[in-house]
């Protein structure tokens, strides 16, 4: 092997530098994994610099404390953004800062400006083709996120809507009615703060979260939302439509029309948000994991994938049977996991991973047991 072999060679490859990708970094970093590194394709947070200026965090941020609780919105052991942002609910620049203060603190070996555009399993290793070099390596974690590919489609003319995740500040948003399209949190996050801005807003959902029974919020709507929700001027401005699908989208002379699939038809000035959500980035690697029947990636117990040993995925899309391991403070849980099971692979020890356990970051499978857990 040349010597520019040897210096692209890797034990792992890292592709996303967000929550995901610094945090599953940094618990490779304490089961003694030296040689890797983080390909990230913007900065380091880039996908929560991109949320609108209004969005914070649903999920509160505490201090650690002596008892051993973690920060909710904390990515690595010892770390806080409530520490180090002195904020209880970051917005996305906010949490951002604190990203590259924990990237930079644990000296992670970070390559912002570098677009992965393919990975491929050649042999025992892995070939990783950047825009300007290719890498080797002998294991890959995905952990490219979700934000950076908004769900667009779903009904007849959502092209003609423009997503929540493309709107840079709800204050600047020109028109006084809105109609929103999907009711979970960014639907909701979104009527809030045009509603404060005393627009007038009308939001549809297929079902109705902010009345779901589960204390799960992968399924129902987080306890700070509900909070919202419940401010004066928040019931004045916002018109409720539960259980109401929009089957499409029409562009109409004057603005929009929006009509359901109950044969009801809305008009509005101005053009339509969609609140879908996001299609994930683990499609774009769809090739190197056996597919769910709902389309998310099969894993072992590991979160290795079942048909190309050494690739791994981290981050919201991991799923396991009925467990949805979405949000910060659930799919952190996973971090140890795949440290541990690379570390072993390649004959370390991995004790500092031990201390995860403590925290409550587990390194036993599926420890994290979906809305049952009292953890999550």
């Amino acid at each position: 092997m040349s010597e520019t072999a040897t210096e692209n060679f890797y034990d792992v490859v890292v592709i996303g530098g967000g929550a995901a990708g610094v945090g599953v970094s940094v618990a490779l970093k304490h089961a003694g994994i030296e040689n890797f590194v983080v390909l990230e394709r913007n900065s380091v947070g880039a996908s929560f610099v991109a949320w609108p200026a209004e969005t914070r965090f649903i999920t509160p941020s505490f201090a650690s404390n002596s008892i051993g609780m973690l920060d909710l919105n904390s990515i690595a052991i010892g770390v806080s953004p409530a520490f180090s942002l002195e904020v209880e609910h970051p917005t996305g620049a906010e949490y951002a800062s604190h990203l590259r203060g924990v990237s930079q603190f644990f000296e992670l070996p970070v390559r912002e400006q570098t677009d992965v555009v393919r990975v491929t399993k050649v042999g025992e290793d892995f070939r990783v083709d950047t825009s300007n070099e290719t890498l080797r390596a002998k294991h890959v974690i995905w952990a490219a996120g979700e934000f950076q590919y908004p769900r667009l489609h779903g009904f007849s003319g959502s092209e003609f809507c423009r997503h929540t995740a493309t709107v840079t500040s709800y204050q600047d948003l020109p028109g006084d009615d809105f109609i929103i399209i999907g009711g979970y949190e960014s639907g909701v996050d979104a009527a809030y703060h045009l509603a404060y801005c005393e627009k007038q807003v009308r939001l549809f959902d297929k079902g109705c979260p902010w009345k779901d029974e589960s204390s799960d919020p992968s399924i129902a709507l987080s306890t700070y939302s509900l909070e919202r929700m419940r401010e004066e001027w928040f019931d004045q401005q916002v018109e409720l439509f539960a259980h109401t699908p929009v089957s499409s989208v029409l562009q109409i002379e004057g603005g929009y029309e929006v009509k359901t699939l109950d044969g009801r038809s809305f008009r509005a000035s101005t053009q339509p948000l969609l609140a879908g959500g996001f299609e994930g980035s683990h499609k774009l690697v769809a090739d190197l994991f056996e597919r769910r029947e709902d389309g998310f990636p099969v894993l072992n117990a590991h979160d290795e994938s079942t048909i190309v040993p050494g690739m791994f995925l981290c981050g919201p899309a991991v799923r396991h049977d009925s467990h949805v391991f979405c949000f910060i403070y659930k799919y952190r849980q996973r971090f140890a996991v795949v440290a541990k099971a690379i570390a072993t692979s390649l004959g370390l020890p991995a004790e500092e991973l031990e201390n995860y356990r403590k925290w409550g970051m587990y390194l036993d499978d599926l420890s994290c047991c979906g809305e049952e857990c009292s953890t999550c």
